[in-house]
C-alpha cells in the first residue's frame, strides 16, 4: 500500500535526520527564527466577498502520476498563484514520491504574503518543528496515518508553536479522530491514499458528521468552478487544488478561472 510505504520511508529519513541534528539542537534555532505564523483561519474561512478559498499546491510529482510539471520553479509558481487570488499555498516537502523539498517553504515565504501549508506525512514532533523553522504557517496531519492519541498530541504540539493544522480525513473513523483531537480545520480528501482511487461523493457523506464551526477543506479531484459551487453549498470553505493547476501553462489564470473571477 502506497501510504504505508511512504510512512515507512519517512520514518527511516527521520532516524537519519535526528542522528545528524538531534531534536534539542534543532530547537535551539527557534531563538533566531525570523518567521511569525500568519493567520491561517482567516485565510481559509469562507466570506461573502471571497466564498471559494483556494489552497494552491506547489507540487512537482506524485506516486500515481509521476512527474506532473517538468518546468518547476516553486517561487515563480507561488507568485503566480498569489496574483491569481490564491488564499494559501500547499507545498510538498516529501522528497521520494513527490519530489518535494523543505527548502521550498522558506524560498516561497520570502516572496509571498499568504499562509503556507507544509504538506508532508507528519508522524513526529521533529517534522512540525522543522515546518515552523522553515516558515510554514500550518501543517498537514493525516488521520489515517496516526492513532487518535498521536493525532491529538501532534496537533497540540503544533499549537504550542503557534501553528495551525489541517487534519485530513477519508472516512468516518478519521472524522472521529479529528473531532477527538480537537481539530478546527478538517480536510476531506476524495483520494484514497492506499489505492489512489477517487470518491467525489465523500464530502456529501462526511460533512454532516462534523460539528458546527469547523473550517472544512475539500481536497483532490477538483478542476472546475462548478465543483466549487456545489461543494460550497455543502459547507466547504476552502479547496486544496494541485494537479489540475500544475498541468496549466498559466497558473495565475487557472486560479482566477476556477474562482469564477
Amino acid at each position: 500500500m502506497i501510504l504505508d510505504e511512504i510512512i515507512k520511508k519517512t520514518k527511516e529519513d527521520l532516524k537519519d535526520k535526528k542522528k545528524k541534528l538531534p531534536f534539542d539542537m534543532l530547537g535551539r534555532s527557534l531563538s533566531s527564527n525570523p518567521f511569525s505564523p500568519r493567520d491561517v483561519k482567516s485565510a481559509l474561512k469562507t466570506t461573502k466577498d471571497d466564498p471559494y478559498k483556494i489552497i494552491a499546491e506547489v507540487k512537482k510529482a506524485s506516486p500515481s502520476k509521476g512527474i506532473i510539471r517538468e518546468k518547476f520553479d516553486p517561487v515563480d509558481i507561488a507568485i503566480a498563484y498569489e496574483k491569481g487570488g490564491a488564499n494559501a499555498f500547499s507545498i510538498l516537502t516529501e522528497p521520494h514520491y513527490f519530489k518535494g523539498n523543505l527548502e521550498y517553504i522558506s524560498l516561497v515565504r520570502k516572496y509571498t504574503q499568504i499562509p503556507i501549508l507544509r504538506k508532508e506525512f507528519i508522524v513526529d514532533e521533529y517534522q512540525i518543528l522543522e515546518a515552523f523553522i522553515y516558515g510554514a504557517d500550518f501543517i498537514l496531519l493525516i488521520a489515517a496515518a496516526l492513532s487518535s492519541k498521536e493525532l491529538k498530541s501532534l496537533l497540540e504540539f503544533s499549537r504550542r508553536l503557534g501553528l495551525e493544522a489541517l487534519v485530513e480525513t477519508h472516512d468516518k473513523e478519521d472524522i472521529k479522530k479529528a473531532i477527538f483531537a480537537g481539530a478546527d480545520i478538517i480536510g476531506i480528501n476524495h483520494r484514497n491514499l492506499q489505492t489512489f482511487n477517487m470518491d467525489m461523493s465523500l464530502c456529501e457523506r462526511l460533512i454532516p458528521l462534523l460539528p458546527n464551526g469547523k473550517i472544512i477543506v475539500a481536497e483532490s479531484g477538483i478542476s472546475e468552478h462548478k465543483q466549487l459551487v456545489e461543494l460550497h453549498k455543502m459547507g466547504v470553505d476552502a479547496f486544496l487544488i494541485g494537479e489540475s493547476f500544475m498541468r496549466q501553462d498559466d497558473v495565475e489564470l487557472a486560479v482566477r478561472s476556477i474562482k469564477g473571477a
